[in-house]
């Protein structure tokens, strides 16, 4: 990329970020014009980008005979050890230059193993129309003074810059909105919301949900009154429940659940690919108290992120219960095989099924929202994300997830308890009888004994049966209730501090 179609590319970039509404920047959606951006992008990306058209060249594929969407389908999958693993970074990105790009972010991934990620400008402002979403339909921040507190990690990482970045275009734009970064640094972060908050009508804390959970339960105990700041919470990284939805709600004083918090679907490899909007967020909370209707829908018995995307700016595609996808970036991907499990549901899909369960989200959006002009029902298909699929243990031949279990540490009294942290084993006996292992982080200053022990294994085994028909028609009764073993915050074996969070083990 040259000095002037980078500098072009950029200045068109912004100025149709900065000119667009969000109505007009998310308005015209029809699988006709997303099936003819997505083969643009295919034929862009085949013309500038080294290492994909050598791909293509070793499959005997000849760019030119694609011409629809079924010869796009045809195309093979990219996965980090087939393309981004095997060529040199220059060679995944435009003119195989790596100065196409203007920052080079990092992720460790599930694996542990760090990846370098090339990221331009241009690709960061059609992030920021999730972000803008968000702040618009969830939060109103176009009429409200706002500090959005940036607590993801800070530096290389992806998470925090990315977020920092997109909040400062919203402020461009003229969103009254004013960012600061103290990262991961806690006790920085309330220093910042006690001394600035009282400035704006409300405050948004950007991160990861535990790391969240942990900064507001710290500032109760030092005597920060949450309620009075107006708490809005932007989040990525890990599913929650709606359970643990409610509980920080409760914690910080939200009245209007739908609006006062919302949940990224977003990648080191490209960004955000989808976020929560209020009516996702209504939908999800009635799959989770109906777990017949959400397994009907999801197929399965825990509860996935579900989101909201835009398919000409991330096209997901679902193969074996596998979601591909493909999008612009520093580092354009094509039929990129991220290896989550999940699907895709229309518009009209959804709200076709929900009738059929006599609920109507828009209806009930409709009351529950303090607007009469109601926002954040925005005509776009949803995505639902599991995560990755080596994160369950079988047990009996039963598939139990993380989200089964961490719903029973979500209730009351055990909440106050527990930093909601935990890992899973199947575990064997003298006599070699299998049993659930579950070893659970307290809360600081909390101390283990036998009544916590019995009482947690009593609200996990409840929710197991509830949410999991098959634990509850596998396993029997005699081995269905876990043992619990209750570990001090940042126990070095189960859960070291610094560490990335694994639920389970083999």
């Amino acid at each position: 990329m040259s000095y002037e179609n980078k500098q072009q590319r950029a200045i068109g970039a912004l100025t149709n970020f900065l000119q667009s509404p969000l109505e007009k920047l998310l308005a015209g959606y029809s699988q006709n014009n997303t099936n003819r951006i997505i083969l643009d992008l295919f034929h862009d990306v085949v013309a500038s980008v080294p290492a994909y058209k050598e791909l293509l060249r070793e499959h005997g594929i000849d760019p030119a005979t694609i011409q629809g969407i079924e010869d796009f389908y045809n195309l093979p999958l990219l996965t980090k050890e087939n393309y981004l693993r095997r060529y040199p970074l220059a060679q995944l990105c435009r003119g195989g230059k790596l100065e196409s790009c203007d920052m080079i972010a990092v992720s460790s991934g599930s694996t542990g193993q760090p990846t370098f990620w090339g990221r331009f400008f241009a690709d960061e402002l059609e992030i920021a129309v999730r972000f803008e979403q968000i702040f618009h339909d969830s939060f109103y921040a176009d009429t409200k003074r706002t500090l959005a507190v940036v607590c993801f990690a800070l530096g290389t990482w992806v998470g925090g810059m990315y977020s920092a970045s997109c909040c400062r275009y919203l402020a461009s734009k003229g969103y009254p909105i004013t960012v600061i970064t103290p990262g991961s640094n806690k006790q920085e972060i309330l220093r910042v919301v006690k001394e600035l908050a009282p400035q704006f009508e409300q405050v948004v804390l950007l991160g990861y949900p535990p790391f969240l959970k942990n900064v507001i339960d710290t500032g109760i105990s030092e005597g920060i009154s949450w309620q009075q700041y107006q708490i809005k919470l932007v989040m990525a990284g890990e599913v929650f429940s709606e359970e643990w939805r409610s509980l920080i709600g409760d914690r910080l004083g939200n009245d209007n659940i739908c609006y006062d918090s919302a949940s990224l679907y977003g990648t080191a490899d490209a960004g955000v690919l989808g976020n929560e909007t209020p009516l996702s967020i209504c939908i999800r909370r009635f799959l989770a108290n109906n777990p017949d209707a959400a397994k009907a829908l999801f197929g399965e018995s825990r509860l996935p992120t579900l989101v909201q995307y835009d398919p000409r700016s991330r096209f997901f595609e679902v193969e074996d219960r596998t979601l591909l996808f493909s999008g612009d970036n520093g580092i354009p991907l094509i039929r990129y095989n991220i290896l989550d499990t999940g699907g895709i549901i229309s518009y009209e899909e959804m709200l076709e099924f929900l009738a059929q369960w006599n609920f109507d989200p828009i209806a009930e959006l409709k009351d529950i929202s303090k607007d009469p002009d109601v926002r954040g029902i925005r005509h776009l298909p949803f995505v639902y994300v599991f995560g990755r699929s080596n994160f369950t243990v079988s047990y009996f031949g039963a598939n139990i997830y993380p989200e089964n279990v961490t719903v029973g540490l979500e209730q009351p009294v055990i909440r106050e308890w527990v930093t909601g942290k935990f890992v899973m084993q199947v575990r064997e006996d003298a006599d070699k009888n299998r049993f659930l292992f579950i070893a659970v982080e307290l809360a600081s200053g909390v101390e283990a004994s036998e009544d916590k022990e019995t009482t947690i294994a009593s609200s996990i085994l409840t929710q197991l049966k509830r949410l999991n028909s098959e634990f509850a028609n596998y396993v029997p009764v005699e081995y269905q209730t876990p043992q619990i073993t209750l570990l001090p915050t940042g126990d070095r074996d189960y859960f070291p501090v610094g560490v990335k969070h694994r639920y389970t083990r083999k």
